[in-house]
């Protein structure tokens, strides 16, 4: 039986076929004519155009100046591109959008070159908090550092300069992976963390040579931490906290917007989120299309007892989808958690770490087959995709339409070559990030030795020439969430001394543009209503001021969102219209 979502598309083209056969002239007019630019639209009908009329949330024809000309009316809106390139609008295919609105009202380290800077700018907010306050932080990376910090442990210091600067505050500073946190002595003490504290499963309190907490804390150790954040938090006011989660919400959304993004795959909520999100969704304010996946965080129990209530399908003109279950088998190469075949180069004692075992996660995929859910796990060594394809083609091995589940793998950042020819041949959708490439190049090498980076790390044009697909991302706010800057990873894999980290794994620049929207689209199962323009389709859109497809590679970078369509509104713009 055909979705309310394929008959209203239905509809809308049904309405666009009979105006494009009216007589010259006899067409509704459009609100809104984008013209007198390159139109890139990833449609095989009409790959390039224009001009694209657009009526209330819908395209409503796409063509050349003079065959959309007959959609302006004395009250359309109708925008000059000037020769600028109009593209679909960039789906962000794995950020997280709540942690990414939080991100900007807390001290950014990403730029902090030396731990003595990152000491001093916690410093300094210290001094502006109330006794007993928690000070967050995050963005740092210690392969970022020169010189390297003396003592360390891991390549990371010991929290005594830190604490002796901050005796009144607990401190937590989030590792630029996310799979990591360095906390002062405060923090710890609020957690509980101690000598004598064990390890968590899927964690490591990274300790000196006297058995003491060194303040870094990895993988699944993270939550010690989190939780003495919680109790924190349950003595606040709720109000305080519901407006603090109102306004990352608008933070993310303004500068998503600003960045050309029109849908946000959200790649972990709670049901606590999710619940805000329906909200701001059925009173018209969400400020963006979102994706979401339920997070890690809910137990099988919960997900089994709950799934049912939550699943949401995007319909018409809809903000707000969930059906999708986010699982974390491993952590982050460069906290040393990613879940390897063979040991660190760097650190030969240990393979990585595994977050969530198979079997649990194997649980939650028969969970997510009989509520009729995607599952996306977070897999980034070799041996956790290795583990995480084996569980798949388990659990799809008893599926009668196991080609149409699109179950994804997050990051898929480092494959053995035996497992790259599996992802098409499973269906399973490889979600990169390509900014990853170019961040994470100048030290994969020494996490893996060369010949294991260089073979298995980032392998797009083996997985797209395999026929798998790719998706892309910025995984904000572990990285900027600008799909140019990714987009230009992705073509290039060029890193800040300007080498490029095996450029011959690059896609070409229709395959990253393709993965930023309609694979994105398709990740999604949203195919029919976003990921390119054609008549019909909800009208997202982004105008560059330059021309990401033909420009030299060295002015990709330069190029700056102008306008943000948004179903048929101008949602953002760079200069007046």
């Amino acid at each position: 039986m055909p979705t309310r979502a394929a008959a209203v598309l239905a509809c809308l083209a049904l309405l666009v076929a009979c105006r494009d056969a009216s007589p010259p002239g006899s067409a509704p007019p459009a609100d809104l004519v984008l013209r007198g630019g390159r139109v890139v639209t990833l449609d095989d009908a009409r790959p390039e155009a224009e001009a694209v009329a657009i009526a209330g949330h819908a395209i409503a024809a796409v063509g050349s100046d003079g065959e959309i000309e007959r959609f302006v009316g004395p009250a359309t809106e109708v925008i000059d591109l000037a020769g600028r390139l109009a593209v679909p609008g960039f789906i962000e295919g794995h950020g997280h959008f709540m942690a990414l609105g939080r991100s900007r009202a807390i001290l950014d380290l990403r730029d902090a070159a030396t731990w003595d800077a990152i000491v001093e700018r916690v410093a300094l907010a210290a001094r502006e908090a109330a006794p007993g306050d928690w000070i967050f932080g995050s963005g740092w990376h210690q392969e970022k550092w020169s010189p390297a910090p003396e003592p360390r442990v891991e390549g990371v210091p010991l929290h005594h300069d830190l604490s002796a600067r901050t005796p009144r505050n607990p401190v937590s500073l989030a590792h630029a992976s996310g799979h990591a946190v360095f906390a002062n002595a405060a923090a710890l003490e609020r957690a509980g963390i101690d000598a004598g504290t064990p390890d968590p499963p899927g964690g490591a309190i990274v300790r000196d040579a006297r058995g003491e907490p060194t303040g870094l804390l990895r993988e699944n150790a993270e939550g010690l931490i989190h939780a003495a954040v919680a109790g924190w938090e349950a003595g606040r006011p709720p109000g305080e906290l519901a407006a603090e989660a109102l306004r990352a919400i608008e933070r993310a959304g303004r500068e998503a917007l600003s960045k050309g993004i029109t849908c946000f795959h959200d790649a972990g909520a709670s049901f606590d989120e999710i619940d805000r999100y329906r909200a701001l969704a059925e009173a018209g304010l969400l400020p963006l299309r979102l994706y979401v996946m339920v997070g890690p965080e809910e137990a099988n129990e919960t997900l089994a007892a709950r799934l049912a209530a939550y699943r949401m399908l995007a319909e018409g003109n809809a903000f707000l989808a969930v059906r999708s279950i986010k699982r974390m088998i491993d952590g982050a190469t460069g906290s040393h958690g990613a879940w390897l075949l063979e040991p660190y180069g760097d650190m030969p004692g240990t393979h990585g770490l595994v977050l969530d075992p198979p079997e649990r996660i194997a649980e939650t995929g028969r969970i997510a087959l009989r509520h009729g859910f995607q599952l996306a796990t977070h897999a980034i060594g070799d041996r956790a995709n290795r583990e995480v394809l084996d569980l798949y083609e388990g659990l799809f091995a008893g599926h009668a339409r196991a080609g149409e589940l699109r179950w994804r793998i997050e990051h898929a950042q480092h494959l053995h070559p035996d497992d790259v020819p599996r992802f098409a041949r499973l269906g399973v959708i490889a979600s990169m990030q390509g900014i990853h490439a170019s961040s994470d190049g100048p030290w994969l090498p020494q996490r893996l030795g060369p010949e294991r980076a260089g073979r298995t790390s980032y392998v797009w044009r083996n997985l797209i020439d395999a026929g798998a697909i790719v998706t892309n991302g910025s995984d904000a706010p572990v990285e900027d969430v600008d799909p140019i800057a990714s987009f230009l990873a992705s073509v290039t894999r060029r890193m800040a001394s300007g080498a490029a980290f095996h450029r011959e794994q690059a896609m070409t620049r229709m395959e990253a543009l393709r993965s930023y929207t309609l694979h994105n689209a398709w990740a999604a199962f949203d195919e029919e209503r976003l990921g390119s323009i054609a008549p019909g389709k909800l009208a997202d859109i982004a105008v560059l001021s330059r021309d990401i497809l033909r420009v030299p590679e060295d002015e990709i970078r330069s190029a700056r969102v102008v306008h943000t369509i948004l179903g048929g509104k101008v949602v953002y713009s760079r200069e007046p219209r």
